[in-house]
């Protein structure tokens, strides 16, 4: 009789647990008999689940999450949806992803309408194996958004390859969403029309001598701008006083100068607001394109900072 008020209030307490972690959308894989019995495979995947969302971890200042293994590309596309203030924040793609939540909140981003009450399943996710079943629609409506309302070409990609985590078929999705928001980034530059590089080099330039900075760049292969200095100029041009040119190496000739110069650059350039999305290292290697969207990001703080 003793074992079995004991092993009673074991399971009201596991339940109380349980309650607990389904309010931070974390009651998954497991039961309060799970729980009291020690199934260990299903109480690790329970604890792995409650350390994913809520590790307790603080975030250092003016720091990227480094993930292991994580290629640039990836990096990437994971900077460009964190400047966005997607949620919750993207710390591995393929598994926060899963759900599609922060897939659909990209399509808003772009311009693509999302039926929020009628299509979308939302967290907490409640069923066999942690819902998997409403995250895999969620999926399927993310596919079914990018081909009939976005025109992507999806051809060979569903809802399961990006609750699977496909590497391939989910960067796929990835480029296209991001490719679009630049082209929509453009054109708010260009006031309707796709701002072409001369537009944003002449707005560059011209600022950059306003502010009776030295700097200037000549297209965005230029490499001058592998120190960073026209961009951290621009920055200050367009906030006065808030680089600290302390900071910065302004003779930057080795590799490890040039890239602290681009890591001060991106930080302080999304310090003033620009949801600035390219690496450091593009900067040191002037990577045309992804050096286009920093001045192009810095172009659209400017024009509503004027």
């Amino acid at each position: 009789m003793l074992f079995c008020h004991q092993e009673k209030d074991l399971k009201k307490r596991a339940e109380l647990m349980l309650q607990q972690a389904e309010r931070l959308g974390c009651r998954e894989f497991v039961t309060a008999t799970d729980v009291v019995t020690g199934n260990a495979k299903l109480n690790l995947a329970f604890v792995a689940t409650l350390f994913n969302k809520h590790p307790a971890l603080t975030k250092p200042e003016n720091q990227e999450w480094i993930v292991e293994d994580e290629s640039r590309e990836e990096r990437t596309f994971r900077n460009w949806m964190n400047s966005l203030g997607v949620t919750p924040h993207v710390h591995y793609i393929y598994g926060d992803l899963q759900d599609a939540m922060v897939i659909l909140q990209l399509y808003e981003r772009i311009k693509v309408k999302v039926d929020w009450n009628n299509r979308v399943n939302h967290p907490p996710f409640k069923g066999v194996g942690g819902g998997h079943l409403k995250k895999i629609e969620n999926c399927n409506y993310a596919v079914e958004l990018g081909k009939q309302k976005a025109g992507f070409s999806l051809v060979g990609i569903g809802g399961q390859d990006l609750y699977d985590g496909n590497k391939m078929l989910t960067l796929a999705l990835m480029w296209q969403l991001m490719r679009r928001y630049t082209l929509n980034l453009l054109e708010d530059l260009g006031h309707g029309e796709v701002a072409g590089d001369d537009l944003i080099i002449s707005w560059v330039n011209k600022t950059l001598a306003a502010a009776n900075k030295t700097s200037s760049i000549k297209s965005f292969k230029d490499k001058s701008i592998n120190n960073s200095l026209p961009v951290l100029d621009l920055i200050d041009a367009i906030q006065p006083e808030s680089v600290n040119f302390e900071l910065v190496k302004r003779d930057a000739q080795s590799d490890e100068d040039k890239l602290n110069n681009a890591k001060y650059a991106v930080s302080m350039a999304r310090k003033i607001g620009a949801k600035v999305y390219a690496l450091p290292e593009d900067l040191v290697e002037v990577k045309p394109k992804m050096v286009m969207t920093i001045f192009a990001c810095l172009m659209g703080r400017g024009m509503k900072r004027a």
